[in-house]
């Protein structure tokens, strides 16, 4: 069987599908892809979680080709300043905090110990977390014995990802196709037949995926899938993204900035820095947006800032007939906690896993649309927690702050208040480190411990406490600096890579 499978635009959803799906469905699939240079992409998603290393090691493409061709930087996390006041900051770090002892998780040690005073900050039992703070990462410090928990991800160029995902789909066989969709046919069983291009060519397909953005062209218009509304809870519905000189020193995390009607993202990387402001239309003016943005830039503006609109939500369904919508096509989170790509990549998976053997049958595209909303309620019950435990002032975030939550977090919110317990979905994106690390930056501190952390003698505790944080700090100290390990291992140029 070899099916003709078309892909619906490029960009870094395009390019992903097109490489994984040449990947790991050869003499399956014949791809091609079409897509305009005349259409700009949104350009914005250039940070990532750890996931997005899986991706890549699964398509051949090393970490310093990577990291050298997209002119990217190491990610240990995220800083969220202000939002837990004008002065508070927290850092979400990838990877584990200490290892629990016994059947108790960490956390539960921590907070029994807290209450001695001698406990340090729980960021201090974090190897990403101290290596962020102090600017330093490697991924190897040749002690097996002693895992470090150490976990990492990456801030690239998106538009230099794109094109390097494209010369390995290309290399694999796929085929581009320059032009504009005029035109997208269905047929009488409601199933997308072809899409006409502006110069009078058809492109036929026995099954299309849509990577054409917000415009949703396949799976929207000629499908007519409708949009679910998650705006009552992310209120932001705008965007600005602007380009500046880079700085040092070179932060392995990216920065998110809690503003007066939104918030300030920052994105380091070697050769520019991204920035941008997310922010609610209802609160602010776009000027006062763009000024503001402006104002807290680090480096010299590269570009003028560039607008964005957006709706939050997802697609009802985001695989129809036989059409499977990924990126900005299937729906829109704020960039919040760096889930865009990973989305994608989730979104690939998911239809490799549930791949039709010939004409798509309804419980396959009823597991796959089943899972994927069950994944982005979880991703968009994360981002409210940001929003419901803000602790700031402005009629924005007062307004937003008294907003009841979802059921299934204002469960989880409130379990973990009373006990400091955390349960993890099994199909949820985020570890309960994860959480644990929002909810207590955020504010949200448990009233009590575990009782079963009581077990261990308060001696053995403080022992236990003293040496994980030790330990850190000894992995932490043998790091090189972070500007310096990419220098060395992954610059510009080398392997042959473009600078």
């Amino acid at each position: 069987m070899n099916r003709h499978m078309v892909i619906a635009g490029g960009g870094t959803a395009g390019w992903m599908a097109a490489a994984a799906l040449a990947r790991f469905l050869p003499n399956t699939v014949r791809i091609t892809l079409v897509e305009s240079e005349a259409i700009g992409t949104v350009g914005v998603g250039e940070a990532t979680i750890p996931q997005i290393r899986l991706f890549n090691q699964r398509l051949g493409i090393a970490e310093d080709q990577l990291l050298a061709a997209t002119h990217g930087t190491i990610k240990l996390g995220i800083e969220f300043d202000g939002w837990n006041g004008p002065e508070s900051r927290y850092i979400h770090a990838f990877g584990t905090i200490g290892r629990p002892l016994g059947n108790v998780p960490f956390h539960q040690h921590w907070l029994r110990h807290c209450c001695t005073g001698r406990a340090g900050a729980l960021h201090e039992y974090s190897v990403a977390a101290c290596a962020a703070h102090q600017n330093r990462f490697a991924p190897d410090l040749g002690r097996p014995e002693l895992p470090t928990g150490l976990a990492w991800a990456y801030q690239f160029d998106a538009a230099r990802y794109a094109a390097l995902l494209r010369a390995h789909a290309e290399q694999a066989g796929v085929t581009r196709l320059e032009g504009r969709i005029n035109h997208v046919a269905v047929d009488d069983r409601g199933h997308i037949a072809s899409l006409h291009l502006d110069d009078g060519r058809a492109v036929s397909g026995g099954f299309f995926i849509d990577c054409t953005g917000f415009s949703a062209r396949l799976i929207g218009d000629a499908l007519g899938v409708g949009h679910e509304d998650w705006s009552r809870w992310l209120p932001c519905d705008r965007a600005l993204a602007v380009q500046s000189a880079a700085t040092a020193p070179l932060d392995p995390y990216t920065r998110a900035t809690a503003r007066t009607a939104g918030w300030q993202w920052r994105i380091p990387l070697r050769h520019r820095t991204g920035n941008g402001m997310v922010w609610c239309s209802a609160y602010q003016e776009e000027q006062d947006a763009a000024d503001l943005l402006l104002a807290n830039l680090d480096g010299a503006p590269l570009t003028d800032p560039r607008p964005l609109q957006f709706a939050t939500g997802r697609r009802k369904a985001a695989w129809q007939a036989n059409c499977v919508a990924l990126g900005l096509a299937s729906g829109f989170l704020e960039p919040l906690e760096s889930t865009s790509i990973h989305l994608i990549q989730s979104g690939i998976d998911r239809l490799l896993q549930l791949f039709p053997a010939g004409d798509p049958i309804p419980a396959e595209v009823a597991e796959y649309n089943r899972q994927t909303a069950r994944e982005w309620e979880c991703v968009r019950d994360f981002l409210i927690l940001h929003y419901h435990a803000a602790n700031r002032p402005e009629p924005f975030w007062a307004a937003y702050r008294n907003q009841p939550a979802p059921d299934r977090l204002a469960h989880r919110i409130e379990l973990f208040r009373a006990t400091g317990r955390l349960f993890r979905d099994s199909d949820d994106l985020f570890t309960d480190v994860g959480w644990l690390q929002v909810l207590m930056g955020q504010g949200i501190m448990p009233e009590r411990h575990d009782p079963l952390a009581d077990t261990v003698p308060e001696r053995d505790l403080d022992e236990f406490l003293t040496l994980a944080r030790r330990h850190v700090a000894n992995v932490v100290s043998r790091m090189p600096d972070h500007q310096a390990y990419l220098m060395r291992e992954a610059a510009p140029g080398k392997n042959g890579e473009p600078n």
